[in-house]
C-alpha cells in the first residue's frame, strides 16, 4: 500500500485536529500527534499510560499543571515568541487551562521509561540563524531545538521549530536520515503557502497542513515570497539508532553547492 506523505487535517467540533496516530494512514511516523484549539476558560487533561508526551504552546495564554507544579505560559504566536513545551513521562497527568483562546500541539510516542518532567521555556530553546550567506542566502532560516537526544537522552523523540524567511528554503541542502519525521506548518497570513518535498513527491503546504516523512527520504521545503512559514519538526528515534545532529545526510548530488559562488 502506498504510504501517505501529506495531510490537510481539520479541527472537529471539539477543537481537536488529528495528525498522526499508531493506526491511521500515517502510522509509520510512530507518533501520536494532535493539535487542540481551546476557548478562554476551557481546561483539557492529558495522560498517556505507556507514552511520553510533550505539550507545546503554539499561541495564547495558558496555565500548565502537573504533579505538584503550576506555571503560566504566554505566546503571542509562533512568529513572535519562543516556545513553551512541557515534556513528561508515561502516567503523568498534565492539565492545560486556557486563560485566552489558545492552541497547543501534543506529541506522544511509546516509552515505558520514567524521567523527571521538564518545562522548556523560550530561553531554553533560543532561535538561531542557520545557513546565513549560503546558497545565495536563500536558505537562511531560524531554528530552535526544544529537546533531542543530547538534551533529553531518556526520550524517544525530538521536538523543534523552524522559521523560514519569506521566500526562502529550509531543510536545504536536500537531506535524509533513517528516522521518520513529521513537519507541521503554519503561515503568518491565511493565504500563505509553500512547497514540501518528500523524495520526488511534492505538495502545497498551507496553514495547519503537514508532511509525514518516512525514514530515508529526502525532504527540503520552501516558502513562497511574501510569507513567513513556521514548521514544527518532530522526529521519532529508532531503537538503537537515535537521531543526532550529525545524522543529517545531505544528498551527494548537491554537495557542490557548499563551495559554489552565487
Amino acid at each position: 500500500m502506498e504510504k501517505k506523505l501529506f495531510g490537510y487535517p481539520q479541527f472537529d467540533e471539539n477543537g481537536e485536529e488529528i495528525l498522526t496516530t499508531y493506526d491511521n494512514e500515517y502510522r509509520d511516523m510512530m507518533m501520536d500527534v494532535r493539535v487542540y484549539r481551546m476557548k478562554a476558560g476551557e481546561t483539557r487533561v492529558f495522560c498517556r499510560e505507556d507514552e511520553e508526551m510533550a505539550v507545546l504552546l503554539l499561541d495564547g495564554d495558558i496555565v500548565y499543571k502537573w504533579e505538584d507544579k503550576c506555571e503560566k505560559a504566554y505566546r503571542k504566536d509562533v512568529f513572535t515568541d519562543g516556545p513553551y513545551a512541557l515534556h513528561v513521562c508515561n502516567k503523568t497527568e498534565v492539565t492545560v487551562t486556557a486563560k485566552s483562546d489558545a492552541e497547543i500541539l501534543v506529541q506522544c510516542t511509546k516509552n515505558e521509561g520514567t524521567f523527571a518532567a521538564k518545562l522548556y521555556r523560550p530561553e531554553d530553546a533560543p532561535w538561531s540563524y542557520s545557513c546565513v550567506g549560503k546558497f545565495g542566502n536563500t536558505a537562511k532560516r531560524r531554528v530552535n531545538t526544544i529537546f533531542d537526544k543530547a538534551i533529553a537522552p531518556y526520550s524517544n523523540m525530538v521536538l523543534g521549530e523552524v522559521l523560514n524567511d519569506r521566500g526562502n528554503w529550509s531543510g536545504f541542502l536536500p537531506h535524509r536520515h533513517p528516522q521518520p519525521e513529521l513537519y507541521y506548518f503554519k503561515f503568518d497570513r491565511p493565504e500563505g503557502f509553500g512547497a514540501s518535498f518528500v523524495g520526488d513527491d511534492v505538495f502545497k503546504s498551507v496553514d495547519n497542513s503537514f508532511s509525514a516523512i518516512p525514514g530515508g527520504r529526502l525532504h527540503p521545503q520552501s516558502a513562497a515570497p511574501g510569507f513567513q512559514m513556521y514548521t514544527c519538526w518532530m522526529i521519532r528515534h529508532l531503537e538503537n539508532d537515535p537521531w543526532l545532529q550529525t545524522t543529517r545526510n545531505e544528498d551527494e548530488a548537491y554537495l557542490w553547492m557548499h563551495d559554489a559562488q552565487f
